[in-house]
């Protein structure tokens, strides 16, 4: 479908109090701009335009991070002024140049409208039948929105506020959920005849609806079949509504895929993360950026993973992971975390209060407890023993370490970088490691024990 989605993300959001723009604001790690924009492109919009004002480098650096190579142009175009919608989206036509077919525009703290909301939103208006159409819904509680009045044939007479309802009106269970379609020529034709005779001077977008009618054109609403869809976002309390909604709508999605959730109130998934089949997931388990979990993982509880891949048949148990490869068979936890670069091969295991940092753990290879292990390549089936560091860092560089295949490293072992330990070699517990070991090796580097009998007794005799 050839079609425009114009995205308004110009206003303050005062309601927020906040010091960024109310469309930065995430929804399970996600700015809702990215949910719009998002659902627009899946809905198989050619172009979006994305209108920034308040906070508008932000806005343009979340579009340019996010979408640098994206295939669908996304392009941000700024209202200097925020003289109201219906300028909005005269200085997207005029700008960017829109003179014909449809166009959508939607609402940036719109966050869960889905793609086929959008799809067949702006097909209204593709097919010929009618020069305009508003975004409906049909909330449980209409009070608070403009209601919809149609006639007979369901061509749009008026939008009504709420405070101008008459009791019939206020009866009308659908309900102006703020979004609008139109035929891209005539919006391009009419646009100028928007005025701000209004308590605001600002030109509403609304007011093109009854323009088009004037002027022979039909108008119509098309009605969202989730009223979620049309809820938008002004305030915090707002914010954590529709960040429930999402979630559960990811939960609901994900378990009828075949993943099991303990407590699906108490897992954060968030809408760029994959799970497979018969993994179960614990509660107070947190996903966000683009997680991709295999079949048959346990993952939780006290979980907060980001940008993660997993294998299958992996058991994370009170892990932080970010930007992490993890790949089959691989236990980590309770209580580790695993920093930017870590890859754990095929059965590797990462224990209790271990920190993992761009390091490459073999396959079998263990980190069981109390350790930090960072810049290191390790073989496979290396044991590392409790509280043994990697001492990476010599205060300008990070160094790295090399570990063997099958080598034993003794409890409570510092190994100084840069050092190179080779295969089949044993580290003695308590050494520090500032030479390389060859394979086969043992290294032991202790200073003499001395025994000094009477101490106790002649210290307290002092005291």
């Amino acid at each position: 479908m050839e079609a425009t989605a114009i995205i308004l993300a110009a206003g303050e959001g005062t309601r927020m109090k906040s010091n960024h723009a109310k469309v930065a604001h995430k929804i399970l790690g996600k700015p809702m701009i990215e949910w719009v924009a998002d659902a627009a492109i899946a809905a198989g919009c050619q172009r979006i335009i994305v209108v920034v004002g308040s906070h508008a480098q932000e806005v343009r650096d979340i579009i340019d991070t996010s979408y640098a190579s994206a295939a669908v142009s996304i392009e941000c175009v700024e209202q200097a002024e925020r003289l109201g919608t219906g300028h909005a989206v005269k200085v997207a036509l005029s700008v960017c140049g829109i003179s014909e077919g449809p166009v959508v525009v939607l609402n940036g703290d719109l966050p869960l409208i889905q793609p086929e909301t959008i799809q067949r939103f702006a097909e209204t208006v593709a097919t010929g039948k009618a020069a305009g159409a508003v975004l409906s819904m049909l909330p449980p509680d209409p009070f608070g929105y403009g209601r919809i009045v149609l006639d007979d044939a369901g061509a749009l007479v008026e939008i009504v506020e709420q405070k101008d309802c008459t009791p019939s009106q206020a009866a009308i269970q659908e309900c102006n959920a703020g979004c609008y379609a139109f035929d891209g020529a005539l919006l391009a034709a009419h646009i100028d005849e928007i005025n701000n005779d209004n308590a605001q001077g600002e030109y509403y977008l609304p007011d093109m609806l009854a323009i088009l009618r004037e002027a022979g054109q039909r108008v119509t609403s098309f009605c969202c079949d989730d009223y979620r869809d049309g809820l938008g976002v002004n305030s915090r309390a707002q914010l954590a509504e529709l960040t429930a909604i999402a979630r559960d709508r990811i939960n609901e999605a994900l378990m009828a895929e075949g993943v099991t959730f303990i407590d699906p109130a108490l897992a954060w998934i968030g809408p760029d993360c994959t799970i497979g089949r018969d993994t179960v997931v614990w509660p107070l388990t947190f996903m966000d950026g683009t997680c991709h979990i295999g079949e048959g993982c346990e993952v939780g509880p006290n979980t907060r993973l980001t940008n993660v891949t997993c294998g299958n048949g992996c058991s994370l148990n009170e892990t932080v992971g970010i930007d992490v490869v993890i790949e089959n068979e691989v236990t980590v936890g309770p209580r580790a975390y695993l920093r930017p670069g870590t890859h754990l091969l095929d059965r590797a295991h990462v224990g209790t209060h271990v920190e993992i940092k761009k390091s490459t753990i073999g396959e079998g290879s263990k980190v069981p407890h109390l350790s930090y292990i960072g810049d290191t390549t390790m073989g496979a089936g290396v044991n590392i023993g409790a509280g043994s560091i990697t001492c990476n860092y010599d205060g300008v560089h990070k160094n790295p370490t090399t570990i063997g295949d099958n080598t034993f490293i003794g409890s409570d072992t510092m190994m100084v970088a840069p050092v190179n330990i080779g295969s089949n070699a044993v580290t003695g517990a308590g050494g520090t490691i500032t030479k390389d070991v060859p394979d086969g090796a043992l290294a032991i580097e202790r200073t003499e024990q001395r025994i000094i009998t009477g101490y106790s007794e002649r210290k307290i005799a002092r005291q």
